[in-house]
């Protein structure tokens, strides 16, 4: 064979290799883009949406699962209200991720004809997802007065407000900041807020309040005469952030002197220091955060429709899928912990939360919005 024969099989040799090494990587991308994957409709409730697009999530779904996850955003009202169709108002969902344990709850009831709701499908699977409690942020010195005051108590490196209801009546009878030896601070004692009325994490946090003016019972009689404490609560609140990003970015920016405490969600501060190590290492030392006791959880819901929804709410016991939700956006996915280590960023969160209130039920969160919009 002549040394030109030699280098012409060379060449088609190597254009074989290209030609076959283009058609696997096609092959792989069409595989990972949809071929062969089952597709899955989720109808999903917001404050997640960080998590379910991130690509390690999206990956492990395709590729250890094989599921192409396509998720549609819905307000949590129009999931309990509308027919849960999608935009071609002909296929159906497979799932539902709502955002809070109360819309879950509600969607597996009967539809109320009389208000207007669409039939809902048959809930074969599902439960709570995503957890974060309500905490209350603040500060160093702030926490040291709690302290003194009786109402914070530190174990183990963790703050609880052991006793909530002294706090409350601080702020309920107007005791001022000055009078718990923080005379650099101006005004009464305030634990700022976003509108109940208008965020999850504020009506959240007023269904907290109510369960412990209830003494974690909430019943008609109690509810009523409670109500009218937690409109004045609200009326002293002053102004309210309608998202909780705006007021968690306050909180940070403005420090004790603009916001001395705030109430929000666990997975801020995570999501904050993963986001920002370099502004997180700056406040870190000064922030603190107080775990009331009890609290409540925020839960994202997964209801299933299908065998394809089953499948979507399955994948979600992957410990790699659970380490991205907490390491990454601060969600727990247990009830009390899980199987991760909270001790990273060193700011005192604790492993288990265990003093919890029951989450409430959509009527009695309907009753507590109404009376607050009076």
């Amino acid at each position: 064979m002549s040394k030109k024969q030699i280098i012409g099989l060379v060449i088609f040799l190597v254009l074989i290799l290209i030609i076959v090494g283009i058609k696997f990587i096609g092959d792989k991308k069409d595989s990972v883009s949809g071929k062969d994957l089952t597709t899955v409709y989720v109808a999903t409730g917001g404050g997640k949406e960080g998590f379910i697009a991130n690509e390690k999530v999206v990956n492990i779904m395709e590729n250890k699962y094989r599921l192409n996850v396509v998720y549609d955003s819905w307000s949590n009202g129009k999931l309990i209200k509308n027919p849960l169709v999608r935009e071609d108002g002909t296929t159906k969902y497979d799932a539902m991720f709502c955002s809070d344990q109360r819309f879950y709850d509600y969607y597996k009831l009967s539809p109320n004809k009389s208000e207007g709701e669409a039939d809902r499908y048959r809930v074969l699977n599902g439960g709570l997802t995503l957890n974060t409690p309500i905490v209350i942020y603040s500060w160093g010195e702030v926490v040291d007065a709690l302290e003194k005051e009786k109402i914070v108590t530190q174990k183990d490196g963790v703050y609880y407000i052991t006793d909530m209801p002294k706090l409350l009546n601080y702020i309920l009878t107007g005791k001022k900041w000055s009078d718990i030896g923080l005379k650099q601070l101006y005004g009464n004692i305030n634990v700022a807020s976003t509108d109940p009325v208008t965020s999850s994490p504020g009506a959240t946090y007023y269904g907290l309040l109510l369960s412990i003016m209830c003494e974690s019972s909430i019943n008609s009689k109690n509810l009523q005469t409670n109500l009218p404490k937690l409109k004045e609560f609200y009326e002293k609140s002053g102004y309210m952030n309608n998202t909780p990003a705006d007021l968690f970015e306050k909180y940070l920016k403005t420090g004790m002197g603009g916001e001395p405490m705030i109430v929000d969600y666990e997975k801020s501060i995570i999501e904050f220091a993963n986001s920002n190590p370099e502004g997180f290492e700056q406040v870190k030392k000064d922030i603190r955060i107080l775990y009331p006791t009890p609290t409540i959880w925020n839960s994202h819901c997964i209801a299933t429709f299908d065998e394809n929804g089953n499948q979507f709410y399955q994948a979600f016991e992957d410990k790699e899928i659970q380490q991205v939700a907490w390491s990454e956006y601060g969600f727990r996915t247990g009830i009390t912990g899980g199987n991760y280590d909270v001790s990273g960023l060193e700011i005192g969160i604790p492993q288990n939360i265990t003093s919890t209130v029951t989450s409430l039920k959509m009527d009695v969160y309907n009753q507590l919005i109404e009376y607050l919009k009076k």
